[in-house]
């Protein structure tokens, strides 16, 4: 099998190019896919050296898979290309989640909806699939009635500027700016653009991705702190549900949960934190009790490595399924 990795030398792209190599991804060619400003850019990987490639050279060499880690812009204009050659988009972006005509893809949840017709597919937002991967087992059992979540998120979300930004403030030096403050020792309460309504693009797409992934029903309402973390996205989320739970029963649901690894015994000072997650392709659970001002109400804190489950991880997973499609 013939793939492409598009966004190649990004920091989510080395991600996934880590992935296929765990997975034992079965590969009979590996197209390394950038901006033309990296064309010719040597990369090695698994001991070989490859030399990246531009869009219109990987478009015409058809690859069955073409996994996109480059950009909305880039997306829009180049998914469609390949597409129209029979390779099957899986896209990290924004650019095609919330297109009716496209669906979006936890395989967890919802990988059974994949047909050979599909040629375009998007990956979630990193914080939507962590979210949901703990949402839907609880939601099948219980009803989710509405979700709040209160997000702090790692500074590898936004890319490898802001790492050299944290970097830079930590060493003392003077350098370019990811965000409009300095991140060390702080808190941003703020991923990605405002919308006209107040909220980020990142916490509208907790609310419509979580939607389209699970159920439209829910509510849900997010807050998308950025925060001077390296290894993973924390989460504290209040889930309202139809009908009451039992927390013991609640625990052995996530802990029974294909993806889901719980880690909750307080008493033991054991509880989910990103820099345990980094590197990890699960979802981490704990911090779970009751919400005791309202009926029917829980609440946890779940974590995760974002550019692994949160992105890359998950894509492959996605390939995977693909792979098992078309052979």
């Amino acid at each position: 099998m013939k793939v492409a990795v598009v966004g190649a030398t990004g920091m989510v792209g080395s991600v996934m190019l880590k992935v296929l190599a765990e997975q034992q991804f079965a590969l009979t060619e590996l197209l390394l896919v950038a901006s033309e400003n990296s064309v010719g850019k040597k990369i090695t990987h698994q001991g070989k050296e490859y030399a990246v490639i531009g869009l219109a050279d990987a478009v015409a060499a058809a690859p069955e898979i073409a996994i996109f880690s480059a950009g909305g812009e880039t997306s829009l204009e180049w998914a469609p290309r390949f597409a129209e050659k029979g390779t099957v988009v899986i896209d990290n972006s924004s650019a095609w989640r919330m297109d009716p005509t496209k669906k979006l893809i936890v395989p967890e949840i919802n990988g059974q909806l994949l047909t050979k017709q599909d040629l375009i597919i998007a990956n979630p937002n990193c914080s939507t699939i962590q979210l949901v991967m703990v949402l839907a087992p609880l939601h099948r059992k219980y009803g989710v009635k509405r979700v709040v979540v209160s997000t702090y998120q790692s500074i590898t979300g936004t890319g490898v500027k802001a790492v050299q930004q944290l970097e830079n403030e930590r060493a003392g030096i003077q350098g370019d700016m990811a965000y409009n403050y300095p991140i060390d020792k702080n808190c941003i309460p703020q991923c990605d653009a405002f919308l006209e309504n107040g909220y980020t693009k990142e916490e509208m797409k907790l609310t419509n991705e979580t939607k389209k992934i699970l159920d439209p029903s829910i509510n849900v309402t997010a807050t998308a702190v950025r925060v001077p973390v390296v290894g993973g996205h924390s989460e504290a989320v209040n889930i309202s549900f139809e009908n009451d739970f039992d927390l013991q029963e609640v625990r052995s649901l996530l802990s029974q949960t294909p993806g889901i690894s719980l880690q909750d015994n307080p008493a033991n000072y054991e509880y989910p934190m990103p820099r345990m997650a980094e590197a990890k392709d699960d979802v981490f659970v704990g911090r779970i009790r009751r919400d005791e001002s309202q009926a029917n109400t829980l609440n946890l804190w779940i974590v995760a490595d974002n550019l692994r489950k949160g992105a890359a991880t998950n894509a492959v997973q996605i390939a995977n399924l693909v792979k098992e499609l078309i052979a």
